[in-house]
């Protein structure tokens, strides 16, 4: 990584580096010089972590040559002064059809991304309109534009670098940081460029410039020239990133975190009222002596006592999957934490992903403690079967539909394609990391004493009465998502617009609180779910409960398909296909975090509920 850092006497040249080209309509990245572009003498890759790999980040350095504090009124690059650059017919159908795909071009300069300023005026008085601005930016810069069916590349680039001078002892030269850098693309036609011998080239008046069209059907020529500005900035070193971070709006962040506070004071005062007013009545009538034959007749949730902790359906499948969720929800709430206290921001490149990665390895040993320990308590036996089900199925799943996207990733020759040694390394990851850790804490949870149920299980199964409409499966995941999804939706939309809109997603503070009341949420509602179903002499809610509890998961699937209809502009099949593989795995974990949240939360409720009452 490059640093603009000098000082007045030690001014020296570096080059500017490229990250990728992306488009929001074909989820599509691709390296720099998968373009035409200007090269230097020699091409340089830059040492990537995982996730960057994982981004489809490429950064390797360019001919843009910048010195600290040092202008360029226009320069022209790959070294041909008096000769313009040719485009075959083959590039220049490759360009306009990136132009045609709305593709952006991301350069980073001392690890800041450009950014392209966009102003408007702001709803206000007529005399105060030419005064005030709301100045934004967005990321990177556009290859070009079309206007009908023609299409125009950008090929000037003005870069505005922003430094902040540091003043030092008095025996010391100050020393100046980049803290900001901006860039405004032009279209400008060849012969208006105007080149001479020394490389330099004299910029066209605003009025009088045409733009540098691209026939897709014959040879083109042009130049590829730059220009570099410095401007002075109040910005200090540490604040350099707010810039870039303040792109969306705080208040929609308060408004989201008031929203899903309101949902949970709801959520509460129902379970209030049941717990207060519906559970203690249940308790004291269930406890009276005098009475036992009246309460044998009425119907309610001390009737299934014992059949509540009959052993469920696939039990090793059941405890796998839940393994799997507490190893979402310990991987999800350490990122978050960590994030919140600054130390995965965005100027760390691929670092959120890469510790999410190796979180979720080494949190197996957890998954594995909690799999096993629920596994002997349903009656299981096999135990090394059940730890090798819960260290493959969640991460086999995922494994899967990421290498059949890649395949699709790989056709299209995009850096978003995982590159072989990569995936052979997440497999040694797999499979030297997780898998031992997942076993490890599987045989000290199988070795544990089971879970501790109040009341014993009848050898008969009780029958089950007929349970009205309402109690059915698919309502009960309607009834017990939609609650928890009103408490983070809002989130949602700044979560999927930085990873499908290449945006940046700063708030972690506002995150962590959104995560604590979804959990609180998740929970609530699931114990009042498990509740009913027990008053209705349903016993079978271990499946059910785990799988209602995950029912905000439906209302995410329903809200991507809205995202994908009315905001995102993509039409091609590969890039659908990317969108909705990558989001069924959003889905599914999210539906695993959710329904464990969910599981633990009534399995409590329900060995304290019954630990309560006396039972003949």
């Amino acid at each position: 990584m490059i640093y603009l850092t000098a000082s007045k006497s030690d001014l020296y040249g570096r080059c500017l580096e490229a990250v990728k080209l992306t488009s929001s309509r074909t989820q599509l990245p691709y390296e720099y010089y998968s373009l035409p572009f200007c090269q230097p003498t020699k091409i340089t890759y830059k040492a990537e972590n995982l996730g960057e790999v994982l981004r489809g980040d490429r950064i390797v350095n360019t001919p843009f040559q910048v010195s600290m504090n040092v202008e360029k009124k226009c320069e022209v690059l790959c070294n041909f002064p008096n000769k313009p650059v040719t485009l075959t017919v083959e590039q220049s159908k490759l360009i306009a059809e990136r132009i045609r795909e709305d593709y952006y071009v991301h350069l980073i300069a001392d690890n800041l991304p450009v950014a392209t300023r966009l102003e408007f005026y702001s709803n206000r008085e007529e005399e105060e309109k030419k005064k005030e601005k709301d100045v934004q930016f967005e990321h990177g810069y556009r290859l070009g534009f079309m206007d009908g069916n023609k299409f125009y590349l950008h090929n000037h680039l003005s870069f505005i670098l922003y430094y902040h001078r540091e003043d030092v002892e008095e025996n010391q030269e100050p020393t100046y940081r980049v803290v900001r850098f901006e860039v405004i693309p032009q279209s400008i036609k060849l012969e208006d460029l105007k080149a001479d011998e020394k490389s330099m080239c004299t910029l066209p008046e605003a009025t009088g410039s045409a733009p540098q069209e691209v026939d897709p059907s014959k040879e083109n020529q042009l130049l590829f020239t730059y220009s570099v500005h410095w401007e002075e900035s109040d910005i200090k070193w540490a604040s350099r990133w707010d810039t870039y971070l303040t792109m969306s709006d705080v208040q929609i962040h308060w408004f989201s975190i008031i929203n899903s506070v309101v949902v949970v004071f709801f959520l509460s005062g129902i379970l209030s009222m049941i717990i207060i007013r519906t559970l203690r009545k249940d308790i004291a009538n269930y406890n009276k002596e005098d009475d036992i034959e009246d309460t044998m007749e009425e119907s309610g949730w001390k009737l299934v006592h014992g059949d509540v902790f009959r052993p469920p359906q696939y039990p090793m499948i059941l405890s796998s999957l839940l393994g799997s969720g507490i190893q979402l929800f310990c991987m999800i709430l350490i990122v978050i934490f960590v994030a919140m206290l600054g130390m995965l921001s965005p100027s760390s490149r691929g670092a959120l992903m890469t510790t999410a990665c190796f979180l979720f390895m080494f949190m197996g040993v957890f998954g594995g403690f909690f799999a096993g320990r629920l596994y002997r308590t349903l009656k299981g036996h096999r135990w090394k079967k059940g730890a090798f089900c819960t260290a493959t199925l969640y991460p086999g799943v995922v494994f899967g539909i990421c290498f059949i996207l890649n395949c699709f990733i790989w056709g299209k020759h995009s850096s978003g394609a995982v590159p072989f040694p990569t995936m052979v390394a997440l497999l040694c990851m797999w499979f030297g990391i997780s898998l031992p850790l997942v076993y490890l804490g599987y045989y000290f949870g199988f070795r544990k004493q089971p879970y501790d149920n109040p009341v014993r299980t009848n050898q008969i199964p009780r029958q089950i009465p007929e349970q009205r409409w309402y109690m059915n499966k698919f309502v009960g995941i309607l009834m017990a998502g939609i609650l928890p999804f009103g408490a983070m939706f809002i989130e949602l939309f700044f979560i999927f617009s930085a990873i499908w809109e290449n945006q940046f997603y700063y708030l972690f503070g506002f995150l962590f609180l959104v995560f604590i009341i979804l959990v609180v949420s998740c929970s609530q509602i699931s114990i009042v779910m498990v509740y009913f179903q027990l008053c209705a002499e349903d016993y079978r809610w271990w499946w059910r409960t785990f799988l209602v509890s995950g029912g905000s998961a439906f209302y995410v699937l329903i809200y991507a398909i809205f995202y994908f209809v009315n905001k995102l502009d993509i039409v091609e099949f590969i890039p659908s296909l990317l969108y909705f593989g990558y989001t069924a795995l959003m889905v599914l974990s999210f539906w695993l975090l959710t329904g464990t949240i969910g599981f633990y939360a009534a399995y409590m409720f329900v060995r304290k509920i019954y630990a309560a009452v006396k039972i003949d």
